[in-house]
């Protein structure tokens, strides 16, 4: 949603959305706030950064490196195909995003909130972490 924008980002940044799926993102977001204004429904935003978990699929980075740590550790793989390593991210537990949607919907009143960790890394430093 937040495409060019430079970090940190927060509620009151701009969007700048750089695909099809970051526009459809920020079309959803501004008919929450329309419901919310025009119709006193209690809706809220969450715009949720990178989140994991043991579900990810596999099409996901973070899914794709351990999946390929474990083929390789047993020899069914060789190598591991990767695009930008320097692509940063921030990733936070899944569990903890799904506890924040929750407290949004225990607030008096409805609001827009970014629910981050501001704790960014490369893709290769995960790489680093990995136990060939």
């Amino acid at each position: 949603m937040y495409g060019s924008t430079p970090p940190p980002q927060n509620e009151d940044t701009p969007f700048h959305p750089y695909s099809p799926y970051a526009v459809s993102k920020v079309a959803a977001h501004w008919y929450t706030i329309n419901c919310r204004e025009a119709y006193g429904l209690f809706t809220c935003n969450g715009i949720l950064f990178n989140h994991e978990s043991p579900r990810r699929g596999e099409n996901f980075v973070t899914r794709k490196i351990t999946r390929a740590v474990g083929r390789i550790k047993i020899g069914l793989q060789n190598k591991l195909y990767l695009g930008n390593l320097k692509a940063s991210r921030d990733w936070g537990f899944s569990g903890d995003y799904l506890e924040a949607m929750w407290l949004m919907l225990q607030q008096d009143e409805p609001d827009d909130y970014v629910v981050a960790i501001d704790d960014s890394h490369i893709v290769e430093e995960f790489l680093e972490e990995m136990r060939w």
